[in-house]
């Protein structure tokens, strides 16, 4: 079977993804993309430039994939010809209804973001299956429509919102952790706990609760070590600037590490990873570091719950600062008697290796409505 993955920004874990399913699948996978910048031009026109591609390049799949970032809808008319028959699903790495808006953004006192949600809204509806990397992203996205269509004067269409849930479900996202494993090394139990930040440097990772518990907890003599990780862009919290000159004398590192050998490195490296993201629709880097045996620190929110057993949850997950602060000094006043991690089995569950052949079967599955 021949399936064409539509992608307007083929750039980070959208490419990874992508890539990564293509070389793994039994099926003939093949890639339609664009460069992964100006997200919101990619929104916009992507599916222009992309339908005109499709055409002149003579594609002729059995099932087109695409992503969350197309205009499937626009994709489809412009494709009408070579496309009428051919079934579409649609995989949300994201969305724009429930995705939290920047508060530097002048969208939303604009009004201009109710229109990324509809593109999301409308494609969901053309599509022939609706899939979501986790059931937090397919439960927020689903309670998120009433509120969209709730918006606009008349013909409000609440009824499709059933049609878009009929034929809604689950696939999580495939990610190479088996490829860490090449890194691996062996932790020393008499120095410090290392205490990981492997995000980007952006709000909606919450970065100013990790810091708060950390200068907290410094401040009452407890020890540890650091090592923040992840992209920055020009502009970033400031809390990261504030942390290097609080924490400089337990940073062992300190920015972006380019070539995924040394990223490995220091999950294998770190022993504790405090997650405090305010959004995440599925969380690959925490998933990363429970894979690397990290103790991880979770909140109580999100897609995270679902990464960790439910037998486990006690130990793991956390409500708001004040308890991450309480279980992280737990932790450390008791190191290295913390038991080791149990999440590298649970989480295993998303390596290609388990879910390369679930992909294959459910696109097969789709591609023969």
């Amino acid at each position: 079977m021949k399936i064409l993955i539509v992608e307007p920004f083929l750039t980070g874990s959208h490419k990874a993804w992508a890539r990564e399913y293509a070389e793994r699948s039994s099926h003939d996978v093949g890639i339609l993309g664009l460069d992964g910048r100006h997200w919101k031009w990619r929104m916009h026109g992507g599916a222009v430039t992309l339908a005109r591609r499709f055409v002149e390049e003579g594609h002729a799949p059995d099932l087109i994939l695409a992503t969350d970032m197309l205009d499937l809808t626009t994709f489809l008319s412009l494709t009408r010809e070579k496309t009428a028959r051919t079934p579409a699903a649609i995989y949300f790495h994201e969305n724009q209804l429930s995705y939290p808006w920047s508060g530097d953004d002048p969208d939303p006192g604009l009004w201009r973001d109710v229109h990324y949600g509809f593109i999301n809204y409308s494609s969901a509806l053309a599509a022939d299956a609706v899939l979501f990397n986790s059931r937090y992203h397919h439960d927020s996205f689903l309670s998120e429509l009433p509120r969209l269509l709730g918006q606009f004067p008349d013909h409000n269409e609440n009824g499709s919102i059933e049609r878009i849930r009929e034929k809604s479900s689950v696939l999580p996202l495939g990610v190479d952790l088996a490829a860490l494993d090449r890194f691996r090394e062996e932790r020393l139990s008499i120095n410090p706990p290392l205490i990981l930040w492997n995000h980007r440097w952006e709000y909606d990772k919450n970065p100013e609760d990790f810091f708060e518990a950390l200068f907290k907890l410094a401040g009452e003599g407890l020890g540890f070590e650091v090592a923040v990780l992840g992209e920055s862009f020009a502009r970033y919290p400031g809390i990261f600037d504030d942390a290097k000159v609080r924490l400089e004398s337990r940073i062992l590192h300190f920015g972006y590490v380019e070539d995924f050998a040394g990223y490995a490195r220091w999950l294998w490296r770190a022993d504790i990873l405090p997650i405090t993201s305010n959004h995440d629709f599925f969380g690959v880097s925490a998933v990363q570091g429970m894979y690397c045996r990290c103790h991880a620190l979770l909140p109580r929110r999100l897609a995270f719950p679902e990464h960790v057993p439910e037998l486990s949850r006690l130990l793991f997950l956390y409500d708001g600062l004040d308890g991450l602060t309480a279980r992280l000094r737990m932790i450390l006043k008791n190191w290295p008697q913390v038991p080791p991690s149990v999440l590298r089995d649970h989480v295993s569950r998303y390596d290609w290796g388990e879910l390369a052949g679930v992909y294959d079967d459910r696109l097969a599955a789709i591609a023969s409505f």
